[in-house]
């Protein structure tokens, strides 16, 4: 997936999962627009849905795609990982991707720990992302306060010590829907909150360091503001949620970033979806009524991202 991806310039979409609507909207999506995708499952998501269920539902997604008339490339991928046992536990059970996330560590314990990763999931045929930097934001069991960009001066020392297949980096994304503060941003003419530009400078450092290696950028939701607009209007309370604009994941997407992690903006839509259902039907009790619209909803946002911004959609 990553080779095609570097060659044809563009980015294979990672998709967070922990129920079967989402997966089928996933699938739906990722059929429909004829994209590889990598279904990611984070330590949180085994906890809430059951480890051995998402695993097997997994394998049931890759059975849905053949019975939609698209075998696509489908790869199971454990989203950071942040220990041994965590990602020897998914290598075992028959994941074939993995992340070990020793970014909250100091730089030589991050690459002793992520080369002990590397050396057991290489000898059963599954590939691990390492990541250097750290993302600001809160993603289920992810949290960090502030960010860290990643240093171009180590990134050939980290690649070439660990043996790691895809690097993870920091160039200013970060994790969940309130990305950035209002003083962070600038208002735009329209009166949007415009978060500070990614810092491609730093990729492009990378790159040069690291010709044809695959990069991964987390924490790349672009949080729609209509999504938002209808959670608050159906009484929600999302206030300052600010996102990646798409524009920027585009260029990242047409460079060595070859995987782009996207999950926000799944709970968003389907959150818009369901709170919508819940206030205009108020008698509806029935969970297909309102999941229903909430999947349907999903899909259509998968579809876009594969279609206008990560360029996957086609490259099945």
């Amino acid at each position: 997936m990553f080779a095609k991806a570097v060659e044809g310039g563009y980015a294979v979409p990672a998709y967070n999962f922990n129920n079967l609507e989402q997966l089928q909207a996933i699938v739906q999506a990722c059929v429909e627009s004829k994209s590889p995708v990598i279904l990611q499952v984070s330590s949180g998501a085994r906890k809430y849905a059951n480890a051995n269920l998402l695993r097997n539902m997994a394998k049931g997604a890759v059975e849905f795609a053949k019975e939609l008339g698209c075998e696509i490339p489908i790869a199971l991928h454990l989203d950071h990982g942040d220990t041994f046992e965590l990602c020897k536990d998914c290598i075992d059970s028959g994941f074939s991707s993995v992340m070990i996330d020793g970014s909250h560590h100091s730089f030589e314990d991050n690459i002793a720990l992520t080369k002990k990763v590397v050396e057991y999931a290489h000898a059963h045929g599954v590939t691990v992302e390492g990541e250097l930097g750290v993302l600001a934001g809160v993603e289920d069991d992810v949290v960090a306060e502030k960010s860290h960009y990643t240093k171009p001066e180590e990134v050939i020392e980290f690649v070439t010590k660990t043996g790691c297949d895809s690097l993870a980096i920091s160039i200013g994304t970060s994790h969940g829907a309130n990305k950035f503060t209002p003083e962070q941003c600038t208002r735009n003419a329209n009166g949007v909150l415009v978060p500070p530009p990614l810092r491609f400078d730093i990729l492009e450092e990378i790159e040069a360091k690291l010709p044809g290696f695959p990069i991964v950028l987390h924490g790349s939701s672009s949080v729609p503001q209509e999504d938002v607009d209808t959670i608050n209007k159906f009484g929600g309370a999302l206030k300052d949620s600010v996102g990646i604009p798409e524009e920027q994941l585009r260029k990242a997407a047409k460079s060595a970033v070859c995987k782009i992690n996207i999950d926000s903006d799944g709970r968003l839509a389907m959150t818009a979806a369901i709170r919508k259902v819940f206030v205009e039907k108020p008698g509806e009790f029935d969970p297909r009524k309102y999941l229903g619209p909430a999947r349907d909803a999903l899909k259509e946002l998968y579809k876009h991202k594969n279609e206008n911004v990560l360029g996957s959609a086609g490259k099945a």
